[in-house]
């Protein structure tokens, strides 16, 4: 009778409990907090947090090979399909108008996937500390963080750096929320009230022709100068294909929503696998989370300096606020932008030039990731 109580007592989870997986479980209860209440990237932080408190639930084998989690995450997330569905679903959300309105923003996105390149110095630096160990193929995982791209950065790090996949997707969906917090402070403190004031003229009107013809000149730069790219980079153009087309509105419309949700769903809770006490506590996740801001806050700095330059440039015709939409948090970084801008002038409307460069931040990141992934991977 005892013998059979001990073995029952064995069993429970009160038993099993490890210090490490209760802290997880409370920062997984934090994730899930900040998407509620904060309302922080809540389809992402949400299912991620509570796959986090699966996986670290003892005995139950969740995140397993076995376990709903680790069939998820086999299924979708270590051959990178997951990723690339949300690309197609980003593509068919996506208006490629302001940009193909006034190409030259796109220099503004590529200026700000500068901070990629500079945190990928930082991450092989970092291993001169004590308990840090990053492989070049982990610091061009971490790197990507400063893209402010999740499905970029889920897509290299399974690639990559499959073990540091949770931490890396935590740091970039939880500073992707945080945009509003993080960009304002360096804006301002890169320009000056008069260019706050910039007001930008009224873009041009795009052609459907134009249109339609963009995602083929994507699909075919990659094709021809960067084929690690096209993964991501193809199935962008394909769903903004679907979106201008005109012609399969209910294929662009499943894109857009049912399949987009679906997916996010099981990348959240795949990702969330990863979050196990043994796999995240560790001196290597908190460089991550210290790394990834470095990153965030140099790509923003780098498309504010750049919008600058243009302005400059052009004789006072571009707002430098909407560098820092250079990163790829769409629409989040254009609105900060806009709010800015509207901050100094109510009546000055940046939205619409702001997504030029938001659009092209997507296709850099992306880019990037190619480059790193020619270079690094095997």
């Amino acid at each position: 009778m005892g013998e059979g109580i001990l073995k029952l007592w064995d069993s429970t989870g009160l038993a099993n409990f490890t210090i490490g997986q209760i802290v997880m479980m409370a920062i997984c209860g934090l994730l899930i907090y900040l998407a509620i209440v904060k309302n922080f990237e809540p389809l992402l932080l949400l299912p991620i947090g509570f796959g986090g408190i699966m996986a670290n639930i003892p005995l139950a084998g969740i995140a397993g090979p076995d376990g709903i989690l680790g069939i998820l995450y086999n299924l979708g997330i270590s051959n990178g399909l997951f990723p690339l569905l949300i690309f197609m679903g980003v593509g068919a959300m996506t208006d490629f108008g302001p940009l193909l309105a006034r190409p030259s923003l796109a220099i503004l996105g590529a200026a700000a996937q500068f901070g990629i390149f500079i945190t990928l110095i930082g991450a092989i630096l970092m291993n001169y500390l004590p308990g840090i160990e990053f492989s070049l193929a982990d610091a061009s995982a971490i790197a990507i963080i400063g893209g402010a791209d999740g499905p970029t950065a889920i897509f290299l790090a399974s690639r990559l750096s499959p073990d540091l996949l949770g931490a890396i997707a935590v740091a970039a969906y939880s500073y992707m929320a945080l945009v509003p917090l993080i960009q304002p402070p360096i804006m301002k403190w890169l320009t000056t009230e008069e260019e706050h004031q910039v007001v930008m003229t009224q873009l041009r009107p795009v052609s459907r022709y134009e249109k339609i013809m963009f995602p083929f000149l994507l699909i075919g730069l990659a094709i021809l100068l960067l084929p690690t790219a096209t993964p991501l980079i193809g199935m962008l153009a394909l769903g903004n294909l679907l979106r201008e087309s005109g012609v399969v509105d209910r294929l662009s419309s499943t894109a857009q929503n049912e399949l987009i949700n679906i997916v996010t769903i099981f990348l959240g809770l795949a990702v969330g696998s990863k979050l196990s006490a043994d796999k995240f506590l560790s001196a290597e996740t908190l460089g991550i989370l210290a790394l990834g801001i470095f990153a965030f806050s140099i790509g923003t700095a780098a498309g504010v300096v750049m919008g600058k330059i243009m302005h400059r440039i052009t004789g006072g015709q571009v707002n430098p606020l909407i560098g820092a939409a250079g990163v790829s948090a769409v629409p989040m970084a254009a609105r900060v932008a806009n709010k800015v801008g509207q901050e100094a002038n109510p009546q000055n409307f940046l939205l619409m030039q702001a997504m030029g460069p938001n659009v092209a931040g997507v296709i850099g990141s992306a880019v990037a990731a190619g480059v790193l992934l020619a270079i690094v991977g095997s």
